[in-house]
């Protein structure tokens, strides 16, 4: 594979994001939204968490956004406020070909950076074997989960809990 450009996603990347994302609802249990959101939806999320300084990062190759990842408040509550949550989405055309852990790879870097010291996976799918592998790959534990939680293409779907310490994790105090 061509190494993917990994940089911050604009605004101008949202239908980009979109198409990918758009895929991952329609045809995906890994995540549990049914609806496709309409492209003004996706870019207030973007924004909203960019302008919180969460990472929010695209791959691209030969000029193209093949995936995207980023993460968000783990819960809302201040006790929270060292975890995040991560979320990756890679174009169906190149899933399998190292787009997801070099996204993955960079989150974890970028938020080690910034002093956060956990990363939760919550994976839609307890048979979602890419998404729950390529977070094992990146240092991330499977800690629990819950069988038939949610409900999207006519079955009951469970999910998946992977947590991930980053930096000191909670050897020292923040």
């Amino acid at each position: 594979m061509t190494a993917a450009l990994l940089r911050p996603a604009t605004q101008a990347d949202t239908p980009a994001l979109l198409k990918i994302y758009a895929h991952a609802v329609e045809h995906s249990i890994g995540t549990f939204e049914e609806e496709v959101p309409r492209l003004d939806e996706l870019e207030q999320r973007r924004a909203s968490l960019s302008a919180q300084k969460f990472p929010y990062l695209v791959a691209e190759i030969d000029h193209v956004v093949v995936g995207f990842a980023y993460v968000g408040p783990f819960r809302a509550r201040s006790a929270y406020r060292f975890t995040v949550e991560d979320s990756v989405y890679v174009d169906p055309d190149w899933q399998g070909r190292g787009v997801g852990r070099a996204l993955l790879q960079r989150l974890i870097e970028d938020c080690t950076g910034a002093g956060f010291r956990q990363m939760v996976a919550v994976v839609g799918g307890t048979d979602n074997h890419p998404s729950i592998g390529l977070h094992k790959t990146c240092g991330f534990a499977q800690v629990g989960g819950f069988q038939n939680i949610g409900f999207k293409f006519g079955r009951w779907a469970g999910i998946v809990f992977l947590q991930r310490e980053l930096g000191a994790g909670a050897s020292t105090l923040p």
